[in-house]
């Protein structure tokens, strides 16, 4: 478990996991997902699937003890209302920049 998220840093916290979208972050989730601002229409008309918030989130967390398969257990075991302060933070950072 890491310690708390920092607002200041555009961190958010999910899953006992702070989550920081760094440049190479993002890069990554990019990478893997397609283009991030196509990811935040689909969240806006609410398309967004678990797998897409999954990786957007494994591609920002700073913990690095766990792998991806306990991080997508822990997510879903804290249930997807918990998760979506979180991603609100993330997405927001996507289009506001830091």
């Amino acid at each position: 478990m890491t310690g708390s998220a920092n607002p200041a840093r555009g961190e958010a916290r999910v899953a006992d996991t702070v989550l920081r979208p760094t440049f190479a972050a993002l890069v990554a989730a990019e990478d893997e997902l397609g283009p991030l601002f196509a990811l935040v229409e689909r969240a806006a008309s609410g398309q967004l699937r678990l797998v897409e918030i999954a990786t957007l989130f494994w591609h920002c967390r700073i913990d690095t003890d766990l792998d991806r398969d306990a991080f997508n257990q822990r997510l879903v075991e804290q249930g997807l209302a918990k998760a979506t302060p979180a991603l609100k933070i993330i997405l927001g950072q996507i289009l506001a920049g830091q």
